[in-house]
């Protein structure tokens, strides 16, 4: 019995890295690994106001990637590279939950809030091609 507890350690200390840079994880490591992970800072939101990069082409997307690298706005990114109708910017304004694809949906839900000046964004694929996501507020 006094080898299990190690080996539960041991589990823990496993996640911990493919968690870097999110030190408030181990605290709240207690109330459920597989949500802190995921949705560790943001707070649960019924709606959110995300802006989009939708892009065809991986390649697209990934050259939107470089220039959000290279700390271009993420709406002037958006402008130039997204193929849809959210050109203005990438904004979609504010969505519920169930109103999005459940992929970008699980994605968009799981970040932080930030600005179109330093954005913190990810990357989902969807049945409508690939997303660069950033929200901009949560209620």
């Amino acid at each position: 019995m006094g080898k299990a507890k190690p080996a539960a350690q041991a589990d823990k200390s496993k996640k911990e890295p493919a968690g870097k840079g999110k030190g408030k994880a181990k605290a709240k490591d207690d109330t459920g690994d597989a949500s802190s992970s995921s949705s560790a800072k943001p707070k649960a939101a019924s709606s959110i106001n995300v802006r989009h990069i939708l892009c065809e082409k991986h390649s697209k997307k990934e050259q939107a990637v470089e220039k959000l690298n290279a700390s271009t706005k993420f709406d002037d990114v958006a402008r130039e590279f997204s193929e849809d109708k959210a050109r203005q910017g990438g904004s979609l304004g504010w969505k519920t939950r169930g109103s999005l694809d459940a992929a970008f949906e699980k994605a968009a839900y799981g970040l932080e809030v930030s600005s179109v000046a330093e954005p913190k964004w990810v990357e989902v694929k969807t049945g409508f091609g690939y997303h660069v996501i950033m929200v901009e507020g949560r209620k």
